[in-house]
Formats: C-alpha cells, structure tokens, sequence
C-alpha cells in the first residue's frame, strides 16, 4: 500500500486539507516526543547528577506552545472539541446546528486574535532585542 492510499484511507479530509493536517500532526507529535525526552534528561540530570538540563524549562514552554497549536487547527476542523450537550435533546436540531456555527465562529475569530496579538507581540520583541532568559533566543 502506498504512502497516499495509506493517507487516504485513514483520514477523512480530502485535497491538500488532508496534506495540511497529516503535517500538522507530525509536527504536534514529534514535538510532544521531544518535550518527552527533553523532560526525561531534565530530571534525571537534575536528581541524579546534581545538574538540570540548561534551558529545558524555555524549551518545554516554547514546544508546548507549538504542539498545542500545531494540533489546534486540525481538532477544530474535526469537531473534537469536548461537548457539553446538556440540552440538545430539548432544543430543536435546528437550534442545535445554529449554536455549533455559533460556536466554531468564536473559536475561530479567538483562535485569530490570539495568534494576531502573539504576531504583534514577537514584532515588538525582536524590535527591541528582546531574547529568552537563559537560551537567547
């Protein structure tokens, strides 16, 4: 079996959608295996050897904030949100379907706020010079 049958037949998305969310993927994945690793040679080099690892605690935030929103766009574009459906079976599917629209546009319109205040903010910083405490980055 080809690598693209192999694509095709275990996800939904069709087109470069499904291009753009096996990246998406591979990226939040081999993060999270970094941040595991990273965070493995941080305690046994901070318990065993008297010696953390320099930085490790600027790297996990840096890959935490990549992993999440790495992983973000592709949950949002699947619905795998969690889901309080407390009161569908009392409102009609119509209702239902106008709150779920509701709802993806405020995740959406919130999603591109905070990356647009996050763009604005790393443009000021490297304006000003500013780098990470302990790695310069």
């Amino acid at each position: 079996m080809s690598f693209s049958a192999w694509l095709k037949k275990h996800y939904d998305e069709k087109g470069q959608a499904l291009w753009l969310a096996f990246f998406l993927e591979v990226v939040a994945s081999v993060v999270l295996f970094i941040l595991m690793a990273l965070t493995c040679v941080d305690v046994v080099g901070r318990y065993v050897f008297n010696s953390p690892l320099h930085g490790g605690t600027e790297l996990t935030e840096i890959g935490l904030a990549v992993m999440v929103f790495a992983a973000m766009p592709v949950v949002t574009w699947r619905g795998g949100h969690i889901v309080v459906d407390l009161l569908d079976r009392f409102l009609g599917s119509v209702i239902v379907k106008v709150l779920a629209l509701f709802a993806a546009l405020v995740m959406s319109s919130s999603l591109y706020f905070l990356a647009w205040r996050i763009f604005e903010l790393g443009e000021r910083s490297i304006g000003r010079g500013v780098v990470t405490e302990f790695l310069g980055m």
